[in-house]
Parts: C-alpha cells; structure tokens; sequence
C-alpha cells in the first residue's frame, strides 16, 4: 500500500533522515520518499497508516492529513 502523508516542520535533510528512520523502526523495508518542499512524504508498507503517523509525530513532527491507496 502506498501512502501519502502531509507533514509539517521539516525543513533540511536532517529532518528526512528522522522521519525515514522513524517509519524504518516500524516497517524496515518502507520505502519512503521525503518531498521537503510539499512537506509530503510518500510510504509504501504494510504497516497501518496510523502506526505510520504515530512513528513520525514521535520524531517531533506534525501529521496534517493522510491518503492512501492500494498498490
């Protein structure tokens, strides 16, 4: 499943490092794609989109808003 997340307060390559390694703890083969200049990061895992959003608000960012899709 591939989902998109709106995040907000990234801001330099640090904080797509965080955010990749915060998903990682929970699903280590997500493949995750970090756009800085939308604030959108696109993941695609099994994991449920709210464990998703919880790993990265435990990382210190915001979750705005959320879709996904099937693959």
């Amino acid at each position: 499943m591939t989902i998109e997340l709106q995040v907000e307060g990234m801001s330099c390559q640090h904080c797509v490092t965080a955010v990749t390694n915060a998903i990682r703890e929970h699903d280590e083969s997500a493949q995750v794609r970090v756009d800085l200049d939308s604030g959108r990061v696109a993941i695609e895992s099994a994991q449920p989109v709210e464990t998703l959003q919880a790993a990265i608000v435990e990382a210190g960012y915001m979750v705005k808003g959320a879709t996904g899709a099937a693959a």
